[in-house]
Formats: structure tokens, sequence, C-alpha cells
């Protein structure tokens, strides 16, 4: 079944459960937040989708975005003296952008479909529980390559498999594409091989650069995105 979802397309690709800082300044955006903390909007809920690399200019249709997105969470919002807004928003359902409608509401308005993950299949507990570990090795292994002497924790060890290959994507900067990648992979155990595969491969860049992305801290902060 079909849902409407205010949009908020973006250079970026939010995860299920990871946070995601905005600067709010656009007039139409900031109406969204207004929308979203008055009740205006039912649920504190929008939709982040990622647009496709050659898009600068307006968002007019569907094939300007990419067709998957995920769905955020307001949590935090503070408006500022002149209007603005710095706002926290958390990941939630992954989506399909089916439709848009730039008329129907001061911001951009789309047509969506929920995509839940793909029914697993029965695989040994053992090799399971092999992967997982894998993964959240080479979790380590970036972590340590990238941020050194910077904080950084690891999922709890508990944590339900459907999760585990977002929660140990959120703190690593890896590029739009392959966040996107993880993003429309349904199958939980696939999204652990491939998230493990990237950051196998974005650690040993990183060693033979000798050099780091910036530290986590510096992304603390709200930032600009629309």
């Amino acid at each position: 079944m079909a849902d409407s979802l205010p949009l908020f397309p973006l250079r970026a690709v939010l995860l299920p459960g990871a946070n995601l800082p905005l600067h709010v300044f656009e007039p139409r955006y900031r109406q969204l937040t207004v929308d979203l903390m008055t009740g205006a909007l039912p649920e504190r809920r929008f939709g982040v989708v990622a647009l496709r690399p050659s898009m600068d200019h307006e968002v007019t249709d569907v094939s300007q975005l990419c067709a998957i997105g995920c769905s955020a969470e307001l949590r935090e919002a503070k408006r500022l003296p002149d209007g603005r807004f710095d706002i926290v928003t958390t990941g939630e359902r992954r989506f399909r952008l089916l439709d848009v409608d730039a008329t129907a509401a001061p911001y951009l308005m789309g047509t969506v479909e929920w995509v839940p993950d793909a029914e697993q299949p029965t695989v040994a507990a053992d090799s399971v529980s092999m992967l997982a570990e894998a993964a959240r090795a080479a979790h380590r292994r970036y972590c340590t390559a990238a941020w050194q002497t910077e904080d950084w924790s690891e999922p709890e060890a508990d944590m339900a498999l459907c999760e585990l290959a977002h929660a140990l994507a959120a703190d690593c900067l890896l590029s739009l594409e392959d966040r996107q990648r993880l993003l429309e992979e349904t199958r939980p155990l696939h999204r652990l091989r491939l998230v493990g595969e990237l950051l196998n491969r974005e650690a040993g860049i990183l060693s033979a650069l000798h050099a780091v992305p910036a530290p986590p801290s510096e992304f603390s902060t709200p930032i600009s995105m629309n």
C-alpha cells in the first residue's frame, strides 16, 4: 500500500538507525520543520532520498532521485533567531519512491511504498556468527585506521542481524554510492557481507595512503544540506 511522505532530497544517504544532523535554511524546508514540530503533519517523519549524481537543478520528476530512500524521525529541533533550524533526525524505514509532487505542499511530497527486508533463508548459526564477526572485524579495522585515537564504539553484541550492517556503516565515511548500495540491499546476510567488503577496502586505502578522513567530532554539528 502506497503512503504519502514529505521529502527532503539530499546529496547524502540515510541508513536505518543512523543519526543525521541537518542545518535547515531554505524556506520550504523551514516550513517542513515547522509542520513536523507543530503536528500539521500527522507524524514527525519525512523521507530522505539521495539526488542522482547528475542532478543540479530543481526536483520535478521522480527520475531525478534515487529509487530507494529512508524515512527520518525528527528527534530534536532548535529554532535560530533568523528562522533557520538545527535539527537531529534518525533513520527509520526503507522505502521505494513511486512518484513526486512539487505542487501539493510548499515542499516536495512523495508517494512511497515501504520495502521490508527479504525473508532470511535458513543458514547454520555458526556461519551467521562467522559472517557477523568478520563484518565487525572490518569495522574495527576501519575505525582504527580512520579515527586512531578518536573515540568510537562498536554496535552492541546482541544487536539484531538485520540492523548490524547499517550500524557498522553509520560512523564510517563511505561514498554516497556505497551507502546507497547498503540501503538498497534487502538481504541481511548479503548486506553484512557487503559492509565487510566495503570497510575492508576503505581501511586498506587509508592504511596505504597514511591519511585519514576528518574525525567524527567534526561531524557532530548540523550540516548544511538544503
